[in-house]
């Protein structure tokens, strides 16, 4: 059998059924602690505001609307996108004179340029680096997370996590998923970069603003 045969029967055997094969064991990148939830909790918020964002630590979800009604007020918000989520959509409903609206599945993108601000709901939050990881099926909720030059993500505060490898068994059956479109994004601060000088720039690449509110205890 020449190497041209081996490459066809390689083929060949590939498609057709295949059997579920086990995910491998997921490496110690990192060890774990018994790190309680108020701990990782200001350990994200320092490690976000280190890059430039803020993480609202709030005990409850009438707190954490309420202080997002004062953000609205303060920033000059009159409306923004947000994500087909619980969280985003609690967060975002019942604030006067702010106009939210759901995140289009495909919109174009210099239809979403002149918004001021998207919502957003993680799916973990990482406490080493101050991270939200978030699930994005559709090409909008992708862009919400780069386009509006403000963006705010909200979790509880049971999402919480040490690090990445601590949410990895949880990250892996959703992305194995045959019928999973999507990608799963880590946001970590708003956009930053900086010229041959040195000088950190906000904003250039994406969000100039990046707000985590965290809920509950």
């Amino acid at each position: 059998m020449n190497s041209r045969d081996i490459i066809l029967q390689r083929i060949r055997e590939n498609l057709g059924p295949r059997k579920e094969e086990a995910p491998p064991p997921v490496p110690t990148v990192w060890p774990r602690s018994s790190v309680d939830r108020a701990t990782l909790a200001r350990r994200f918020a320092e490690e976000l505001q280190a890059v430039h964002g803020q993480a609202v630590l709030c005990p409850s979800w009438d707190a954490a609307c309420q202080d997002f009604q004062r953000l609205v007020r303060d920033s000059g918000w009159q409306q923004g996108v947000v994500m087909d989520r619980p969280e985003a959509w609690r967060l975002a409903s019942g604030v006067s004179g702010f106009q939210a609206f759901q995140v289009s599945e495909n919109p174009p993108p210099r239809d979403m340029e002149p918004v001021p601000v998207s919502i957003l709901a993680a799916d973990w939050l990482l406490a080493d680096t101050g991270s939200a990881v978030v699930i994005c099926n559709q090409p909008g909720e992708r862009l919400a997370c780069y386009l509006p030059p403000a963006c705010v993500i909200v979790a509880t505060a049971d999402k919480l996590r040490e690090h990445l490898p601590a949410a990895w068994e949880e990250i892996v059956p959703l992305a194995r998923q045959p019928e999973r479109r999507g990608e799963f994004v880590i946001i970590t601060g708003p956009s930053r970069t900086a010229d041959i000088e040195k000088i950190l720039i906000l904003g250039v690449h994406g969000p100039k603003r990046l707000i985590v509110y965290v809920v509950g205890e």
